[in-house]
């Protein structure tokens, strides 16, 4: 079922928000309106196989310039005055419709592997970042292991490289990785004696097998899996960050940007749940009367649609201090928790008012999709990756009282 019309576009002003980014936003929308509402169910509700990426879509994103927005001139990219707050913005646009190509396509591709190879010597950056905005490869960022996700000590990292002449030898598992089982290159988080350290390497060098993708509740776009590293060969010159030793400030650096990715995927779910359910009470009676009227429900939706302006003005405040100051880690945690919280409450909320129609996926006797189904599975795994809710509370209890009551 196509989704009715934003209320957003009435209830919310970019009033404070760049020229640019006011630009972005029409721009990035008419491409979701023509290229993935038709395929959005597909998208959405096909479980995970190698077979479903979306090769097509990304290809399209790249021949669009969507990948040029997060980036400088100098590689291929836009050079935009707020590269952070217009590459959320694309986030939200393409979440409206698939959540789970946002995450794969977008937050992994150009967030993850994009902003962290941003970062990298200038013989990587100048080589890799114009393939990645041209979508010549898919990319997947390695922090995560089978013991070893939200913390990421030295303690706890259980993947070593070992220094042999010329560079490492990379051995170990990654677990949850993002289009692993498509990708070809891989920036893989290693223990290098007391320290972490970031490498880049080729998927398809030997040593590297890849398992079938994971089966998950949700974002089924978004395929996972895990990566083995069998005594694999990394050059010096692949090192990614400032030195060896300097891979977790490397990864933490890219992890910060997809906390607020998170949030604005967050708020797109939230808007769509929102405006389906909203449009079905309006024309839905019961007892001889439109379910809008019921004050319960108007009650409700209007303090989700206060919910909805504060969680976008967060991840959008937390991007607009990213881009002018370089850092924003309490904003990001705060608009992680908001967004990614609120999604799941709208979903579950917009299928309770919309009973059966919330919750089917499709309705076999005249062929109709609906979309709510989708979104409350998708919406789960935002509290949890990246960082765990939990856990970005914590960060911000520690700015509260400081760390010597948080640890």
């Amino acid at each position: 079922m196509t989704l009715p019309r934003r209320r957003a576009d009435s209830l919310y002003s970019d009033i404070f928000l760049p020229e640019e980014t006011q630009a972005i936003r029409r721009e990035v929308r008419a491409f979701c309106d023509a290229v993935l509402a038709p395929v959005a169910h597909r998208l959405n509700t096909t479980p995970e196989a190698k077979e479903n990426f979306p090769h097509e879509i990304m290809a399209a994103m790249a021949k669009a310039g969507i990948y040029e927005i997060p980036f400088a001139k100098d590689v291929g990219g836009r050079g935009l005055a707020y590269p952070t707050l217009a590459t959320l913005t694309v986030l939200e646009e393409l979440a409206y419709y698939s959540p789970s190509l946002a995450s794969a396509l977008y937050d992994g591709q150009a967030i993850l592997v994009g902003k962290t190879l941003d970062r990298a010597p200038e013989h990587l950056r100048s080589r890799y970042l114009p393939q990645l905005i041209r979508g010549e490869f898919v990319g997947c960022f390695a922090t995560s292991e089978p013991e070893a996700s939200t913390d990421l000590s030295v303690a706890s990292m259980q993947t070593t490289a070992t220094k042999v002449p010329g560079g490492y030898r990379v051995n170990g598992v990654k677990r949850w990785i993002t289009n692993s089982p498509v990708g070809d290159r891989i920036l893989v988080l290693c223990k290098t004696g007391e320290t972490l350290t970031m490498l880049l390497a080729d998927m398809h060098d030997p040593g590297i097998s890849v398992s079938a993708p994971d089966q998950k509740m949700g974002n089924h776009v978004q395929l996972t899996a895990d990566v083995t590293f069998d005594n694999v060969f990394v050059a010096d010159d692949h090192v990614v960050g400032a030195k060896e030793g300097s891979g977790l400030r490397t990864a933490i650096g890219a992890l910060v940007q997809g906390r607020m990715g998170i949030g604005a995927v967050g708020v797109a779910m939230a808007q769509a749940a929102f405006d389906f359910a909203t449009d079905y009470m309006s024309r839905r009676k019961v007892f001889g009367k439109e379910l809008a009227r019921m004050q319960h429900w108007q009650y409700k939706f209007a303090e989700y649609a206060i919910q909805l302006e504060t969680a976008r003005s967060l991840y959008q405040k937390a991007a607009i201090r990213f881009d002018k100051e370089g850092g924003a880690d309490i904003e990001a945690a705060m608009c992680k928790v908001v967004g990614s919280r609120l999604a799941c409450d709208m979903a579950r909320d917009a299928i309770q008012v919309c009973g059966a129609y919330g919750f089917v996926k499709t309705l076999s006797g005249p062929g109709t999709h609906f979309p709510l189904e989708s979104i409350y599975r998708d919406a789960k795994i935002g509290e949890i990756y990246e960082g765990a809710n939990e856990i970005q509370t914590w960060v911000i209890a520690r700015h509260v009282f400081g760390r010597e009551y948080t640890g």
